[in-house]
């Protein structure tokens, strides 16, 4: 019986250490999706601040030779 427990306190422990693991894990990677968000927020931002404020036709896009 004794044997018993030892084994199962043992799996336990194991246990409890993967689950600290897989936590700190978890952990890690929310932040680099919220540092990966704030960085495409970002970029979406200077891409819309880049672009032209009124619409130009495709005649505005002809080479100068036509």
């Amino acid at each position: 019986m004794d044997e018993r427990l030892n084994e199962l306190e043992i799996k336990l422990s194991f246990a409890d250490d993967a689950i600290d693991e897989l936590n700190r894990t978890v952990f890690r990677q929310q932040q680099e999706i919220d540092a990966l968000r704030d960085a495409l927020r970002t970029l979406r931002q200077q891409v819309l601040a880049s672009l032209p404020e009124e619409k130009r036709s495709l005649r505005d896009e002809l080479p100068p030779h036509y």
